[in-house]
């Protein structure tokens, strides 16, 4: 079962710090968001896998766009 995780508010990507097939621990940092001039960690939900990164960084990003996807 694949678990997306998304954008909590706009802002900027500014650091990736997992790359695909990573194994991830729930609470894990996977990427910092800049927003409002702070940076926001987005951790991983559960254990898995990243499947997918659909950013880059410096991307800037919509509220609820789609991140990363995980296994």
């Amino acid at each position: 079962m694949s678990v997306e995780i998304s954008a909590p508010m706009p802002g900027s990507i500014v650091g990736i710090l997992v790359k695909v097939g990573d194994e991830v621990k729930e609470n894990d940092e996977l990427i910092t968001l800049e927003a409002m001039k702070m940076e926001n960690p987005i951790f991983a939900p559960s254990d898995g896998m990243v499947k997918e990164i659909r950013v880059k960084e410096k991307d800037s990003v919509e509220a609820g766009q789609l991140l990363i996807v995980m296994e």
